[in-house]
């Protein structure tokens, strides 16, 4: 019984970490916890278990690819699977955190390779995912036709020394002084939708998430 009590229980370590790393008071992260543990008993939220989450919020498209892309921005120590700490690290940046902070974390997802830059393959095959998700009908294409030509607009943008690529310090800049160019990266408010698919999740099937959204 004991040693059952003290793995449910989430570790001073832990807390602390999130405690500094985070902005929520012990309590909360406690209760986040509570609801984590219900929803992934051994402490692991998975690929399939995040799928079916994106499957519910986005049944009219094929959201397979943009949640291979999310999760593997979730999963910072690349070991296949989503740990407490990096679940609320993330929830924390892309729903609390400043405009550097979440254009920082979405410049790791568009960073598919992780090598520091974004070229134009990368910048496609992220917004094509996000136009294969939210389906046919729900994409505002302004002036672009496809993906290809939405994710070539971006780059052009983005990339001002032409040199093929796009760093992380040019990704954040150039987005905080164009609005414009974030509603491009992110067609029809599919910014909002990756982590609060989420919480609308979490709260539907446990009542300790409830509270928080409200």
């Amino acid at each position: 019984m004991g040693q059952k009590g003290s793995k449910d229980r989430l570790s001073k370590q832990d807390l602390d970490f999130l405690k500094t790393g985070t902005r929520y008071d012990e309590n909360t992260i406690k209760e986040w916890y509570k609801g984590f543990k219900c929803d992934c008993p051994d402490g692991k939220l998975t690929p399939d278990s995040f799928m079916q989450i994106y499957s519910k919020c986005f049944p009219s498209g094929n959201v397979n690819e943009f949640c291979d892309h999310v999760f593997r921005t979730f999963d910072t120590d690349k070991n296949g699977f989503i740990d407490f700490k990096e679940f609320l690290l993330a929830i924390d940046v892309t729903s609390s955190g400043c405009p550097e902070e979440k254009l920082n974390w979405a410049f790791s997802m568009y960073d598919v390779d992780g090598n520091g830059h974004i070229d134009l393959k990368e910048m496609t095959k992220i917004v094509k995912s996000i136009y294969n998700m939210m389906g046919p009908n729900h994409i505002n294409r302004d002036n672009f036709e496809t993906p290809e030509a939405r994710a070539e607009g971006i780059f052009k943008r983005m990339d001002v020394n032409s040199d093929g690529k796009v760093t992380r310090q040019e990704f954040v800049r150039c987005c905080l002084e164009d609005q414009k160019l974030i509603e491009l990266l992110t067609p029809h408010a599919a910014s909002r939708f990756y982590f609060i698919s989420l919480y609308i999740f979490l709260s539907n099937h446990h009542p300790c998430y409830y509270y928080m959204f409200q």
